[in-house]
């Protein structure tokens, strides 16, 4: 098993490489979905999450407003912390579930975990390999604002709580560059595949 990490930041372009290394039979473990599901009534972190920040985080049908509690934590370290203290157990026994289960039945699998914040939270060391994903910093903007749902206040908040990616791609392995189109970027995480794969045997 080859356990490979893929961060870049908000809105780089990292979900396009994970798409295309799915479809190469790479096991990708998305760590933004799993934090949806924990977070969904009956998910593991819901009701410590309600708890501890109260019930102005609710729709109206009991769901976690997810744009509410990030205005709460993303202004205040000690909120984010301690949203990220009952969040983050649950999404890594997840993660590490659908590893095991995806390396028991593929012996010489590429397990590919995408996440946002894998070199500011030191996690980038657990990996074999390292992509990182990389654009302008005006991309990632227009990118997060395009998606709907944050403005742009929200998105440099958002982004001032990361790396800049020039940084994190010092850290890289493999840098793809998503600047430009779609199809570059899907052909750059092609090539990177083939040196994986590689590199796995």
């Amino acid at each position: 098993m080859w356990n490979v990490g893929l961060t870049g930041g908000l809105a780089s372009g990292k979900s396009v490489v994970g798409r295309e290394l799915e479809q190469l039979g790479c096991c990708v473990i998305r760590m933004d979905d799993l934090g949806h599901e924990v977070l969904k009534q009956g998910g593991e972190a819901y009701a410590n999450v309600v708890s501890a920040f109260g019930p102005s985080i609710l729709n109206p049908d009991g769901s976690i407003d997810r744009r509410r509690l990030g205005q709460l934590v993303f202004g205040s370290p000690d909120q984010l912390a301690k949203l990220n203290g009952l969040v983050h157990p649950a999404i890594h026994a997840r993660a590490q579930a659908l590893a095991k289960g995806f390396a028991a039945s593929h012996p010489d699998a590429i397990i590919v975990t995408e996440a946002a914040i894998l070199i500011e939270t030191g996690s980038y060391r657990d990996y074999d390999r390292l992509i990182v994903a990389v654009c302008t910093p005006e991309q990632q903007i227009e990118r997060a604002i395009a998606r709907g749902g944050l403005s742009r206040a929200e998105v440099l908040e958002r982004l001032s709580r990361q790396l800049p990616i020039a940084e994190k791609a010092a850290y890289a392995d493999f840098v793809i560059d998503t600047s430009g189109t779609e199809e570059s970027t899907r052909e750059q995480a092609r090539a990177v595949y083939a040196q994986l794969r590689s590199l796995a045997r």
